[in-house]
């Protein structure tokens, strides 16, 4: 399961290359136009010309570092999330699987893989690019977020990797944890890992740290569903793991 250098960061510009496109036009622009003025009017444009310079290369950075250097990819956390060495699992994913392959070569036991891709809820049009790029893997099974099928009280562990906050409604979140409470063993766990909507997300990403969900989203939704947080690290600067249990 050996990763291109920057196999991270290039998918990212696939799905979000408009963004890319539209932002280098912008610094030129800007750049040529503040180049042409004088005065308030100038110092103005170019503000705005650098800051979407530091948008542009900062998120392409941390985009880099999250998916292509830090232990996202290489998986040194997982036993620590699983908190089992083998056991029955569910992957899920929402149209864009880069996970199952590694999980399955890392985790035994029986697996489960669930997209719940939805072209409705699921508006964003990266992730609908990322669909077509990547097609799911075989034997991966269409679920919508409140009807999965697996039967009730079977699966020790279940992975939302970079995938839950596509579920844009607080209804659709609270309806996924609730199928996953009741699919889960009464020991078993679930393992998210997101970007969250915070500072560190905000510096890089600008107005685009909108897309992801606060901690408190978080918690009122598995809540609501009946889980617990169990323990929560980070895995970079950008990125929370969350272990969730029955509560």
């Amino acid at each position: 399961m050996k990763r291109e250098r920057f196999q991270g960061v290039l998918a990212i510009v696939r799905f979000n290359w408009p963004f890319y496109v539209a932002s280098c036009l912008v610094i030129v622009v800007g750049l040529l136009v503040s180049y042409s003025l004088s005065g308030w009017v100038a110092l103005i444009v170019l503000t705005g010309t650098v800051v979407a310079l530091w948008l542009t290369l900062a998120s392409l950075i941390a985009s880099w570092w999250v998916y292509d250097v830090s232990d996202l990819h290489r998986y040194d956390w997982l036993s620590r999330a699983a908190g089992r060495p083998s056991g029955r699992w569910i992957n899920t994913h929402s149209g864009f699987d880069e996970t199952t392959l590694a999980l399955k070569e890392r985790l035994p036991g029986t697996w489960i893989v669930l997209d719940h891709f939805d072209p409705v809820r699921m508006s964003e049009p990266s992730i609908h690019r990322a669909k077509k790029l990547y097609p799911p893997l075989p034997g991966t099974l269409a679920a919508p977020v409140d009807h999965w099928p697996v039967a009730e009280g079977t699966i020790d562990g279940i992975f939302g990797l970079l995938a839950i906050h596509e579920l844009r409604s607080h209804i659709d979140r609270v309806k996924w944890f609730c199928e996953a409470r009741r699919v889960i063993t009464p020991d078993g766990r679930v393992i998210l890992i997101e970007h969250v909507r915070d500072a560190a997300n905000f510096v890089v990403f600008g107005p685009g740290f909108l897309h992801f969900h606060s901690v408190e989203t978080w918690t009122r939704s598995w809540q609501n569903a009946g889980f617990k947080l169990a323990e929560t690290f980070r895995i970079s600067p950008w990125l929370r793991v969350f272990i969730l249990i029955a509560s």
